[in-house]
């Protein structure tokens, strides 16, 4: 086995320097409760400090609070409601956890996720979140560039795309057990975006292991793209050459599609996409006007030249 040394309708969810790594709680000494309300898949509390390094990544934005990210969210697998997830996920194992890395790569294999973290620079990053249903968040995360995992599978000259798959378990995910989604959950990206640098993989977020909720032990985050695109509980990434499919385009391509970059200029079908309504403030929520692919544009726009971005949403 090779390892690493060193619906519907769609709704998703988003400081400080010192972040933890999920495997450093585990061997940490110092006793650490969590905060009320975060359910984890971990088998004590024990935890110990990382310093992760600051990212000029980062958005100078307030981050939302940890009571608002972890529990307003969607994660169908445990529930439709956005309570549900932080309700239903502490069922959930996170430990041990390995994630099957295969395809059009040179190093091919299951990977536990501890010989993953060996070798990846953990970083804060505090990213803006744009969900689909038009709402936001400022979420501190700590992570890791996938474009290092990818590096260190060695993806092969024809590779021109990424497919991940989440956890299906249904006897600790109890939405899977419905009909209504055909799991397990799957999404995609073209391989310039999984390379490009905002694009991370979470392992934490505010001076906690990733919540069960919130797609623990590892998630993507694409911070330009709606939220749907970053999928929760990954087990599995293969890297392809054709397009691979993606949950919420199956289901409904008229509204969501492959790319699904924060666009205020291209409405849902249902709804306008100009503004958003910020999470935060209960029933006097201020609505801010949305940003071309949520304020990274400066970062991003050039990996989308040439495209009709109103027909490529």
């Amino acid at each position: 086995m090779a390892r690493f040394k060193t619906a519907l309708k769609y709704s998703e969810v988003t400081p400080k320097a010192d972040f933890l790594n999920r495997r450093q709680l585990m061997a940490g000494a110092a006793g650490l409760t969590m905060a009320g309300g975060i359910t984890t898949g971990l088998a004590t509390p024990a935890a110990a400090a990382l310093n992760a390094a600051k990212s000029k990544w980062s958005t100078d934005a307030e981050p939302t609070s940890l009571e608002d990210i972890t529990s307003y969210n969607n994660f169908y697998e445990f529930g439709t409601g956005k309570g549900d997830p932080a309700q239903y996920a502490k069922a959930l194992t996170t430990d041990p956890w390995s994630v099957e890395i295969g395809g059009l790569v040179n190093n091919p294999g299951s990977y536990a996720l501890e010989d993953i973290l060996k070798d990846m620079t953990l970083e804060e990053r505090i990213y803006r979140f744009r969900c689909v249903e038009a709402w936001s968040m400022v979420i501190p995360w700590v992570g890791f560039q996938l474009s290092d995992l990818i590096a260190k599978a060695d993806p092969q000259g024809n590779a021109k795309y990424v497919a991940f798959e989440t956890l299906q378990r249904p006897e600790e995910m109890h939405g899977q057990k419905n009909g209504s989604f055909p799991w397990p959950y799957v999404e995609g990206l073209r391989m310039d975006e999984a390379m490009h640098p905002l694009t991370i993989m979470a392992t934490g977020l505010y001076d906690e292991p990733l919540p069960n909720q919130n797609g623990a032990p590892l998630r993507l985050v694409v911070p330009w793209k709606y939220g749907f695109k970053s999928i929760k509980s990954i087990v599995k990434i293969t890297l392809t050459e054709k397009e691979p499919p993606a949950t919420w385009n199956i289901i409904n391509a008229r509204e969501y599609g492959f790319y699904s970059n924060v666009n205020p200029e291209v409405s849902h079908p249902r709804w306008s996409q100009a503004s958003h309504r910020v999470i935060g403030g209960g029933l006097f929520a201020k609505k801010e006007p949305t940003q071309m692919f949520n304020g990274y544009g400066d970062d991003v726009a050039s990996l989308y030249e040439g495209m009709d971005l109103s027909k490529f949403f």
